[in-house]
């Protein structure tokens, strides 16, 4: 019988996406450690680094830096670090989307060229990026991980163009999958269910968006970035090596009766 490892000891991971100590990317960060990892944290900006900056040192991060997808040649940096460094990588987190608040505030068929492209570009093509950079360094397998949301299957209220952003990124998980599984790496979508969180502070009537799900959510309470970061950590051991290209919901039960 193959011996398992339903640990992350001696596993290099790399954390994209932490705002600060309300982000999922945080509560993911968090679970990894717990189980042995080493993670390598950015920030978006010097805006973002004090922020950021004490959770990676509680994290006991060795590889802090910046990282704006949007800016030509960051997201490599980071990876050229990370080759340099450890000359591996076991698992990545994008937990990262953007869309201009005009376009993300109104109506899909009013969402602008230049709003659509941008919020493709940094919500969902830079998981592209970061699983091409990934590859290389994932020579004995490994797991990739994005943010998705429940608004990517059905039309929530308000979420507008993201939901669209959010469905090709689900898409884009399946294929990625299917292309990279012959090499031992896993794909996977996390969707969380509402959360207050940086991100959706952006996203009308979001307290009512809340109260619905945490009336019909079958468990009957709302989900904490812990609860995310659980589920996450748990896919990024032997106990998901055969688990890729799906959408896992963490979200109460929600997605069964939304």
């Amino acid at each position: 019988m193959t011996e398992l490892s339903i640990d992350l000891k001696g596993k290099k991971g790399l954390v994209v996406g932490i705002a600060n100590q309300h982000s999922i990317a945080y509560g993911c960060a968090r679970a990894f450690r717990r189980l042995g990892a080493d993670l390598a944290v950015t920030y978006l900006n010097e805006k973002a680094k004090p922020y950021v900056a004490p959770l990676a040192e509680e994290l006991g991060a060795p590889i802090l830096m910046p990282c704006d997808v949007s800016a030509p040649g960051q997201l490599e940096a980071v990876f050229e670090e990370i080759g340099r460094r450890w000359g591996k990588l076991d698992f990545a987190l994008h937990s990262i989307a953007f869309a201009p608040m005009a376009d993300l505030h109104g109506r899909v068929v009013d969402c602008s060229r230049e709003g659509f492209t941008t919020a493709m570009d940094i919500s969902c093509h830079s998981f592209i990026r970061m699983a091409r950079l990934a590859e290389p360094l994932m020579r004995d397998g490994g797991t990739l991980f994005t943010m998705s949301y429940y608004g990517a299957e059905k039309v929530v209220p308000h979420y507008n163009i993201m939901g669209p952003v959010k469905a090709a990124l689900e898409a884009t998980t399946r294929y990625m999958a299917a292309e990279l599984g012959p090499k031992g790496i896993r794909v996977h979508a996390i969707s969380p269910g509402p959360l207050k969180t940086r991100a959706a502070s952006g996203i009308d009537h979001f307290d009512e968006l809340m109260s619905r799900v945490e009336a019909a959510a079958p468990a009957h309470r709302l989900v904490e970035i812990e609860d995310v970061g659980l589920t996450t950590a748990l896919l990024a051991t032997d106990a998901g090596r055969l688990v890729t290209g799906s959408t896992t919901y963490v979200d109460g039960g929600y997605h069964v009766v939304g």
